[in-house]
C-alpha cells in the first residue's frame, strides 16, 4: 500500500468505524489497511475473544489526557472513603442505564441507613454493599472476592431462575443480550472459569497499559464474556471502579462515573456495538471504539466533578488561622462528600448530618458563605447553598 494512502486511512475521522472507512476507500484497500495494522500498530493484550485471538488496540487513538488522571487522584480530605452524593448518583445512574426503576427518595433512605421497604429497595442495598466491599482496600481484586462482590450486590436479590447454582462462580446456561441497539451472545457458560481467571491475572499483573484504559477494558472484557444471567452492566461498572481504588485513584468512589454513561448511554452501546461490528469485518477485536468512547464521554468530562483546587486551598488556609471549629470542619467534609456541587438548603443539611442543631448548622452556612467557601442561591422566599467554586 502506498504510504501516503496509508496515513490518510490511519488519520481518517472514521478510523474506528471500518464500515464507514470502507464506504471512502476500496474493499481491497481497507482489507490492506488491516493487514498492515495488524502487523505494526495494533497492541495485543493478554485477553483473548471468543475465538481465542488477542484483543488489541490501537495506542496512538486512544489517548487520555493527564488532567483526567490528575482528577482522579485528588486527594480527599473525607474520613470517608466514599463521597456520600456520588453513592447516590452512581447508584441511581448505574440503575437508569439498565433501565431498573427507583428514585433518589429511595436512594437516600437507604443511604442513610433504613431498611429496604420493598424490591426496589433491596436492588439500592445491594448496591450500596457493592460500593462499600470495593471502597475497602483490604478487598482485592481475586475470583473470589468477585463472587462475594455479585452476590452481595446482586445475586441475593434475583428470582431463583436467575441465581447461580450452588457451587458456582458464574451462569451454567447460555446467555443473549438485546438491548439498546445491543445484540450479543455471551461466551459459551463452561468456557466461563478459564476466561474470568485469565482476566483476574491480567488485572493484577503489571501493565505497561494507562490505568485509565485499563479500567475501561476490564468493563467492555465483562460485559462482552457476560458471566452472569443478570447484573453485568452493574458488575462492570463496579469492577471499572474496583481497579481505580485498587490502583490508589482517591478520587474515583468520589466522582459518579456511572453518571457520565448514562448521559451519553446511546454511544455507551453503540461502542460495544461498534466494536463487534469491526471484528466481523477485519477478524479482529479491536476495543478502541470503546476505549475511545470512554476518553471522550467520561474521563475528559472529569475536569469540573470535583471542587475546585482553589477551594479546597481556601479551607486549609482558613483551618490554619485556627477559626473553624471541629464541629464546622465535620460539616464542611460532610457537605463535600454528600453535596458535591449540587445545592442544599440548611433544613437538608439539618436532616442528613444528623448531628448538629440548626443553630449550629445556621452559624455554619453563614460563616463559610463570608469565609467565600459557600455561595447562596435565592429561590423566592428560600435559599440554597452550594460550594463556591
Amino acid at each position: 500500500m502506498d504510504a501516503g494512502l496509508f496515513a490518510n486511512m490511519l488519520s481518517d475521522k472514521n478510523i474506528i468505524d471500518l464500515k464507514k472507512l470502507g464506504y471512502k476507500y476500496p474493499q481491497a484497500d481497507l482489507k490492506e489497511f488491516v493487514s498492515l495494522l495488524e502487523k505494526g500498530f495494533y497492541k495485543p493484550l493478554p485477553l483473548k475473544d471468543f475465538d481465542g485471538g488477542a484483543l488489541v488496540y490501537l495506542e496512538s487513538v486512544a489517548q487520555v489526557h493527564l488532567s483526567a488522571a490528575k482528577v482522579l487522584l485528588t486527594p480527599q480530605n473525607s474520613s470517608q472513603l466514599y463521597g456520600r452524593k456520588a453513592m447516590e448518583d452512581e447508584i441511581l445512574s448505574t440503575f437508569t442505564i439498565e433501565q431498573i426503576d427507583t428514585s433518589r427518595d429511595s436512594v437516600r433512605r437507604i443511604l442513610s441507613g433504613y431498611a429496604p421497604a420493598n424490591e426496589s429497595e433491596n436492588r439500592i442495598y445491594g448496591m450500596k454493599k457493592g460500593l462499600e466491599f470495593i471502597a475497602d482496600p483490604q478487598h482485592k481484586i481475586t475470583e473470589e472476592n468477585i463472587h462475594q462482590l455479585y452476590e452481595l450486590t446482586i445475586g441475593a436479590f434475583l428470582p431463583e431462575e436467575d441465581r447461580l447454582l450452588p457451587g458456582h462462580k458464574y451462569r451454567h446456561d447460555t446467555v443473549y443480550i438485546v438491548g439498546d441497539k445491543v445484540e450479543h451472545t455471551g461466551l459459551p457458560w463452561k468456557m466461563l472459569p478459564e476466561y474470568m481467571g485469565n482476566l483476574v491475572e491480567f488485572i493484577n499483573q503489571e501493565s505497561t497499559m494507562n490505568d485509565l484504559l485499563k479500567a475501561a477494558l476490564i468493563h467492555f472484557y465483562i460485559a462482552y464474556l457476560h458471566p452472569w444471567f443478570d447484573g453485568n452492566g452493574r458488575m462492570a461498572r463496579l469492577l471499572h471502579l474496583w481497579y481505580l481504588v485498587q490502583q490508589h485513584y482517591s478520587s474515583a468512589l468520589f466522582v459518579p462515573l456511572s453518571e457520565y454513561v448514562e448521559k451519553s448511554r446511546r454511544g455507551y452501546y453503540n461502542a460495544y456495538t461498534l466494536t463487534e461490528q469491526n471484528a466481523r469485518i477485519s477478524g479482529v477485536m479491536d476495543v478502541t471504539p470503546f476505549l475511545v468512547y470512554f476518553i471522550e464521554n467520561v474521563y475528559h468530562k472529569l475536569v469540573h466533578a470535583l471542587p475546585a483546587a482553589n477551594t479546597a486551598e481556601d479551607f486549609q488556609k482558613v483551618l490554619e488561622q485556627g477559626t473553624v471549629t471541629e464541629k464546622e470542619q465535620a460539616l464542611w467534609q460532610f457537605v463535600l462528600t454528600a453535596y458535591g456541587d449540587s445545592e442544599f438548603s440548611t433544613k437538608q443539611l439539618e436532616k442528613d448530618f444528623e448531628n448538629a442543631a440548626y443553630a449550629t448548622i445556621r452559624g455554619f452556612v453563614l460563616k463559610f458563605e463570608k469565609l467565600g467557601l459557600l455561595r447562596s442561591v435565592k429561590y423566592g422566599n428560600r435559599v440554597k447553598y452550594q460550594i463556591a467554586k
